[in-house]
């Protein structure tokens, strides 16, 4: 909201600065970052100051599991965890095949395509590669006219930013007509007119024209006939939907010029979450991968009541971390990465996960693992005699672009980085000449750039098949595949152990190797306390952590009962130390409002602006887990912004409801709370008392109008965002966004996201005060 002044020095400065400054003084400046334990010290023994608590009240330490074990509690879960026993709660927890998780799968019902196997999303949702494809053999598109529809009208745009860019676009479809014309289609077609289906005769010629209604009456598509725009919103929502499946790709574009505002929403009315995913799917079925699957991560987050298994699955997402734009198919990979790779092991065995995420197509393709083959593997000799060939045929068709995506050798990336970050860690590295090496005794091992290398000539051969898409039909695209012709064969040797030749065994013997190391052990364990314990956490209980690992081979649900049984989990100091990161803010924020989301899209904006863009981090070794990263001036302006939006109902698709919440039905939305009124909200939001400073600032300024309107102004979200398509085709974004809150986001745009222009604010001095304290220092600690 207002601006900040270059330095603050402490204190609240009433009088002097907006809310925003005093209450961001507060949280960089007040009682947020008191002194956490370094690794050598241990919270349970270290002096505790006269007068302080000598442990934790039963109250405090509900607060406490829930907080690090949850993304926040909502109403009402503090007491539930009491009633049964905190030692209880958490062994259910552990176990969340035992939780009934019906409503979390009632939202995941609004996500159809997120339901689908991996075979079957490529086939309804064609990648861009596919359409290419299909372009350049002139693959006849699908014959259900649902996906004849999506297919026509996803290859039409695509042609259209070739033809924007410069670039002479693809040949005609087979059985459909020119649909690069649609470029051409001028601003004021019309609509209404029988005769014009949305374009003049010189970008469309009637020949043209006529074979493409033919051809969409073979394939099941009624013409588009040209009534008014009204005629068809008010039709029922299966004729509504017929229609614009009918419409040719031209038609569909001219009728999405006259939509807007009030029509726009009444496009929507009655439809079926397939029949939303239908309409969006004709413009960019990338797009509704895309956003989807951020959509579905957060809304998971928020919704589940298996939250320890969301907790961790957000966990894993971030330890074996995949970047979104890494390439045009990466979209595609991740509703199965993290449903069927991360989630179901999130609290098994980590050489199971360790083993499913070596082989997840999102992994191969982010680290590049797919595209290495063994330097004297059979398919090497094979590329470099089509490179030959193709230096010795310079003009031939194709014969380049052949050479081009031919294998090339060994890649390395994964083998780093499934070294350095998802095993033994970057502090185990030694020098290339290990005799001489002192290792780091606390690693138990070390490694060399010879191990890199051998790990990645281990694991040659596993990619993934039809990198490149395929046909309509073919299911078997970017699955996993081990291929032996691409593997490198003869004996390796690997952290001093002789791996012999077995194919693909050798890499599971690799990974088993990795896996059970005491150095992962150590590794994994540090990493789990940094995310639940504290920054910088004891090392006694790291220990504790990596010895429960190694007896029980890698089992995660064993290491976090050691954790939670543990004094130092427990200890006074670490209660309320960590800072939350913009994921577990954003959730806990929802959670603690019960807030009621219809349209999660927002939330993925909000998580640009709040600097941790959902698989958006590029670098693979994730975001980090303390508060250095994430405490800042502007991202803690941006924390109140966003508390103040959502609290007062201008986030579009999501609403509060404080008086209900509170008790009090009847209250006026214009009245000022009361001082006991507000001191229900601190309990109900912060789950204790506020400190005097914040209450004080919260009072004082929720009387004072426009604060929420001025937070929406400056939280700045989008309502759509036509340049997303662009972005997605364009492949990775330059730069880091965790370095940079705010921006345009991955996906942008929505698939009916309400315009923030109609949006109903309730910004009265109660839902003022609710976006406060969810902005407070209190808040922020986790």
């Amino acid at each position: 909201m207002a601006k900040i002044p270059g330095k603050q020095h402490g204190g609240w400065q009433a009088g002097k600065a907006a809310v925003t400054a005093s209450l961001c003084v507060a949280l960089t400046a007040g009682p947020l970052f008191a002194a956490v334990p370094s690794s050598s010290e241990d919270p349970s023994t270290k002096p505790t100051p006269a007068g302080a608590a000598l442990r934790l009240t039963d109250d405090q330490k509900a607060l406490h599991a829930l907080n690090r074990l949850t993304f926040g509690p909502r109403p009402g879960d503090l007491q539930a965890a009491e009633k049964i026993g905190l030692q209880a709660w958490f062994e259910r927890q552990l176990n969340p095949q035992t939780i009934d998780d019906s409503a979390m799968n009632a939202v995941m019902a609004k996500f159809p395509a997120m339901q689908l196997t991996q075979a079957q999303l490529l086939e309804r949702f064609p990648q861009p590669s596919t359409l290419r494809q299909m372009a350049r053999q002139g693959t006849p598109l699908p014959s259900d006219p649902t996906e004849h529809a999506i297919y026509a009208d996803a290859m039409a745009n695509y042609n259209k930013q070739l033809d924007a860019a410069g670039v002479v676009p693809n040949a005609p479809l087979r059985g459909q007509k020119q649909v690069a014309t649609a470029s051409a289609t001028p601003p004021n077609a019309t609509m209404g007119d029988p005769d014009n289906d949305g374009t003049t005769a010189p970008a469309e010629p009637a020949a043209v024209a006529g074979k493409g209604k033919r051809e969409a009456k073979r394939a099941g598509r009624v013409p588009y006939s040209g009534e008014p725009v009204e005629a068809i919103l008010a039709l029922p929502p299966d004729q509504r939907i017929a229609a614009i499946v009918g419409m040719s790709p031209v038609q569909a574009e001219a009728f999405r010029r006259e939509l807007g505002g009030a029509r726009l929403r009444a496009l929507y009315v009655g439809f079926s979450p397939e029949q939303v995913e239908t309409v969006a799917a004709m413009q960019s079925p990338i797009r509704v991968v895309g956003a989807e699957a951020l959509e579905s991560r957060l809304m998971r987050d928020v919704y589940s009541d298996r939250q320890l298994e969301a907790v961790m699955t957000d966990f894993w997402l971030n330890h074996f971390s995949v970047y979104a734009r890494k390439s045009q198919n990466e979209p595609y990979l991740l509703p199965a990465y993290e449903r069927d790779t991360i989630r179901p092991h999130a609290l098994g065995r980590f050489e199971d996960l360790l083993v499913a995420t070596a082989e997840s197509p999102a992994m191969m393709v982010y680290l590049d693992n797919w595209q290495s083959i063994g330097p004297d593997s059979p398919a090497a000799q094979r590329g470099k005699r089509i490179q030959q060939f193709a230096d010795a045929n310079p003009n031939r068709p194709g014969l380049q672009q052949v050479a081009q995506i031919s294998p090339k050798g060994i890649n390395e990336n994964y083998a780093r980085e499934l070294i350095e970050l998802h095993t033994l860690g970057v502090r185990c590295e030694v020098s290339a000449d290990r005799a001489a090496s002192t290792l780091d005794p606390s690693c138990g091992t070390g490694y060399t750039q010879a191990d890199v290398t051998s790990v990645a000539k281990v694991l040659t051969g596993w990619t993934i098949e039809r990198p490149y898409g395929g046909h309509a039909g073919d299911n078997a695209s970017d699955a996993f595949v081990f291929q032996e012709n691409r593997h490198e064969g003869g004996p390796k040797q690997v952290l001093g152990k002789t791996i012999e030749p077995g194919g693909q065994r050798e890499g599971l013997q690799v990974l088993h190797l990795l896996a059970t190391s005491p150095a992962t052990a150590q590794f994994i364990s540090q990493k789990l306390a940094v995310r639940f314990v504290a920054d910088n956490p004891p090392q006694a209980i790291v220990d504790r952590m990596a010895k429960s690992f190694l007896a029980t081979g890698g089992d995660i649900k064993a290491v976090l009962r050691t954790m939670f049984n543990s004094p130092e989990f427990w200890s006074p100091p670490v209660y309320r130390a960590k800072v939350k990161t913009p994921i577990e803010f954003l959730a806990s924020a929802l959670r603690a409002s019960d807030a009621s989301v219809d349209n999660a899209l927002p939330l993925v904006q909000a998580m640009d602006k709040l600097g941790m863009p959902v698989y958006g981090m590029q670098t693979p070794n994730g975001y980090s887990w303390t508060k250095e990263e994430w405490v800042s001036t502007n991202a803690l302006i941006s924390r109140l912004n966003f508390a103040l939006v959502m609290s007062g109902d201008l986030l579009p698709g999501t609403r509060t409801d404080w008086p209900q919440l509170l008790g009090e039905t009847k209250a006026d939305p214009a009245a000022v709370p009361s001082a006991q009124i507000e001191k229900k909200l601190e309990l109900l939001i912060l789950g204790q008392p506020a400190a005097a400073n914040t209450r004080a600032a919260v009072i004082d300024q929720s009387s004072k109008p426009g604060q929420i309107q001025e937070a929406r102004k400056n939280l700045a979200l989008t309502s759509d965002d036509d340049g997303a398509d662009d972005r997605l085709m364009s492949g990775p974004k330059k730069g880091n966004p965790a370095k940079k809150a705010g921006g345009k986001g991955n996906y942008g745009g929505g698939l009916s996201m309400t315009d923030l222009a109609g949006a109903t604010a309730n910004d009265g001095p109660l839902a003022t005060m609710a976006g406060l304290l969810l902005g407070s220092p209190e808040f922020q600690k986790r």
